[in-house]
């Protein structure tokens, strides 16, 4: 049984008196990476540092919240509309826009990989991005204009929404966050290298379950989840086409207290479930 993280009983102790206001949640995005390889399909994976202020040491995909910028302003675009998106995420169109901006923003950013072309049919070229990179990290240039400025049009086509988790209403940091599914494009390679993470590795999804489970690898309950439901998949276009079946309401886990006992159940996911007793 997972461990409960030394944070949680105050807080969850705290959220049951009435002494504790529930953080609104950040909606954000995160990209699982897929490429094929011998085994099967390797999931790119980055361990964020320890500094980090969420999940600091944690294995993640690349992802991140939403520009704001991207409701207001729709960039070039191919594929799914955006209307079409905002049914399948269930959000309006804005938000839709934003979510998916914001998985293909972070990908770039994080990953180096570039889920945009210069039409609906064709992908962008490899090059040397590092400055567009950083201006976008650092919110100098938005989505919007820069594949403006590079005639490009994003490609929502070559994104599948897998999954949406929102953090726990005890966490300090809260995000409620879509998980997408993307074939790395042909003739593009990721980062070996992130800024925000002090490694990074493709891994199978078993080999990356079985790491979480002898305590090699530490993942927040949405990251192996997402993992333990691509351990079937027999390549990354499998995955995309099954993720088109997915349902993503919303998973949010949800404390119970009785007395000096504290149990963490995520609906549908029992194997997830934090129990223990925790005196105060």
């Amino acid at each position: 049984m997972p461990e409960m993280p030394p944070s949680w009983p105050a807080r969850i102790r705290a959220l049951a008196a009435g002494e504790l206001t529930p953080a609104a949640p950040r909606a954000a995005a995160t990209v699982v990476l897929l490429r094929d390889a011998v085994p099967g399909p390797e999931a790119y994976l980055l361990r964020r540092r320890t500094t980090m202020a969420f999940a600091g040491g944690m294995y993640a995909y690349p992802g991140g919240g939403v520009d704001p910028r991207d409701r207001e302003v729709r960039p070039p675009w191919a594929g799914p509309s955006t209307a079409e998106w905002a049914e399948r995420l269930g959000v309006d169109e804005p938000t839709a826009c934003a979510v998916v901006c914001a998985a293909v923003r972070e990908t770039f950013e994080e990953a180096g990989v570039l889920l945009a072309g210069p039409d609906a049919r064709t992908l962008v070229e490899p090059g040397d991005w590092a400055a567009e990179r950083a201006a976008l990290e650092s919110h100098e240039l938005s989505l919007a204009e820069f594949l403006t400025r590079h005639r490009l049009v994003l490609r929502s086509d070559l994104l599948a929404a897998w999954a949406r988790w929102v953090t726990p209403e005890f966490e300090e940091r809260r995000f409620d966050t879509w998980f997408f599914v993307a074939a790395l494009p042909t003739g593009q390679a990721a980062a070996d290298t992130v800024g925000e993470a002090d490694r990074v590795a493709w891994m199978t999804p078993a080999d990356a379950v079985t790491g979480f489970h002898e305590g090699r690898f530490g993942m927040m309950p949405p990251t192996v989840t997402v993992l333990r439901e691509l351990t079937p998949m027999r390549d990354a276009a499998g995955a995309l086409t099954a993720a088109a079946d997915r349902d993503i309401t919303p998973v949010l886990g949800r404390a119970e207290l009785a007395g000096d006992r504290m149990t963490v159940r995520w609906p549908g996911y029992d194997e997830l479930t934090v129990d223990g007793v925790f005196p105060a």
